[in-house]
């Protein structure tokens, strides 16, 4: 969600609180005025019950206001739970209305007797009273869903049980004027407002209870039934994702934080783990909408894995680069040769071992490889000052255009470099072959020039043979 949408929540949460704390201000009132002039336990309970109401209001209010404040250094999750702890105090304050209408329910039911005046008055406060409940309950019940706001939510469910409540009173209103209208053998029908105020209680209980449970359930981190499966197959749909690991799901508010594993192919690049690591991010984030994932991946051999693919995921993993990697099959029995580099600054015994281990690793791995022979190589490459022009000697170019030519299948070989290196010059030069020839036929002859200098041309360290089709040539 964008910041102009992050705005617009926070206005509509804002502007939905303000209404509902109007709103109630005005029932307690009237519902005050009208159940002390008529002495009915069950206006007073709903009075009661909207003084909670109003509290809730306005702690919804602010609570809204301070979570929607982002992540800041101390609260790297954000500030969400605020609403959840609201949501728990407002529990609190439900309960101990119930309380006090129950006892003077029980009072009135068994211990003393209240007169009751069930006029009209009384009977239009109720219905008025359902009317705006039920109109406020939708509103606020729109608005928490759509933000995902439990203490908004908390508050719509509280003027949702307003209606059933009140719906209720008006019921014992109106069996109280039944019983002054039918006489004075119908006098019991007065002890319905005292029960009509019961059971708003009892439902009152069961609606705090229940929002209770869930507060205490997000603050305990409970996850949402369902919703770390979905977040799982989604993730397994992502392209190179082999399997999906633990998913952990935690909720703050309206926020959702998500984080989960998944492996890819041991054999895939850095960028290319980053990059399914980001889709899996993207799915997961169109399921939670709100919040923060967290995507670990785990490097797994996949199916069909190649030998080379193998092995260069070994060296990986004991911080080792490998090339060069050769594969022999003789009489049924498998060699590997394969060059190691390892850091530079280890000497010949540390080197040795380390190697010693990648080689157990691999035949560990690969049981059908019988032997590996590794020839180790220090990682580093020292850069080596050197003339950009003028760096060949006339003679020593001849010598090498001399026997790159002796190849048989290369000609036309020029564009030649000799530059001083650690164990003599450095050479690279450029050679013609036929369009149509196999790249493993020209790699062939590259390999041919390389031993044939080192053969016979003294004082020559390294040879890099780029070798070109003849119709490219300019």
């Amino acid at each position: 969600m964008d910041f102009a949408q992050d705005g617009r929540a926070e206005q509509e949460k804002r502007r939905a609180s303000l209404i509902s704390v109007g709103v109630v201000l005005f029932l307690i009132v009237l519902k005050l005025v009208v159940g002390m002039l008529t002495g009915s336990l069950g206006i007073l309970a709903q009075a009661a019950d909207s003084v909670l109401d109003l509290v809730s209001s306005i702690l919804a209010f602010f609570a809204v206001r301070v979570a929607d404040r982002p992540a800041d250094a101390e609260h790297p999750y954000g500030h969400g739970k605020v609403e959840n702890l609201t949501a728990l105090a407002e529990t609190g304050l439900l309960l101990v209305t119930c309380g006090w209408i129950v006892y003077e329910a029980i009072q009135r039911l068994f211990f003393r007797t209240v007169a009751i005046q069930a006029d009209v008055w009384g009977i239009a406060v109720m219905v008025l009273s359902i009317g705006a409940s039920l109109a406020l309950s939708t509103y606020l019940m729109r608005i928490a869903r759509r933000y995902r706001s439990q203490s908004l939510e908390g508050n719509a469910l509280n003027f949702r049980t307003d209606v059933l409540s009140s719906s209720v009173v008006l019921l014992g209103l109106l069996l109280v004027g039944l019983s002054e209208w039918l006489g004075p053998e119908w006098a019991w029908l007065q002890k319905a407002d005292a029960v009509s105020a019961l059971v708003v209680a009892l439902m009152v209980l069961r609606v705090s209870l229940t929002l209770g449970w869930h507060a205490l359930g997000h603050l305990l981190d409970a996850a949402p039934p369902g919703l770390a499966d979905k977040i799982a197959e989604e993730a397994a749909q992502v392209p190179g994702v082999q399997t999906v690991g633990p998913v952990r799901v935690r909720l703050a508010g309206a926020f959702t934080f998500a984080d989960l594993s998944v492996s890819v192919a041991r054999s895939v690049s850095l960028e290319e783990a980053h990059r399914v690591a980001t889709d899996v991010e993207r799915a997961v984030r169109q399921l939670i909408h709100q919040g923060d994932v967290i995507v670990h991946v785990d490097p797994v051999r996949q199916r069909g894995e190649s030998l080379p693919q193998t092995v260069y995921a070994i060296a990986a993993r004991r911080q080792m680069r490998a090339h060069d990697i050769h594969a022999h099959e003789v009489r049924g029995r498998y060699y590997v040769d394969v060059h190691v580099e390892v850091e530079p600054d280890l000497t010949l015994a540390q080197a040795h071992a380390e190697v010693s281990g990648f080689e157990a690793a691999v035949r560990q791995e690969l049981p059908y490889v019988s032997e590996v022979h590794t020839h180790i190589e220090p990682r580093s490459v020292p850069v080596m000052p050197a003339e950009l022009e003028g760096t060949v000697d006339p003679a020593l170019e001849e010598q090498i255009l001399a026997v790159a030519e002796s190849v048989t299948g290369l000609h036309g070989c020029h564009d030649v470099h000799a530059r001083p290196g650690p164990d003599g010059y450095d050479v690279v030069l450029h050679c013609l072959a036929a369009p149509d020839l196999p790249i493993v036929k020209a790699h062939s002859l590259a390999e041919q020039v390389e031993m044939q200098l080192h053969a016979r041309v003294p004082g020559i360290g390294q040879v890099l043979v780029h070798v070109e089709p003849e119709d490219e040539e300019e």
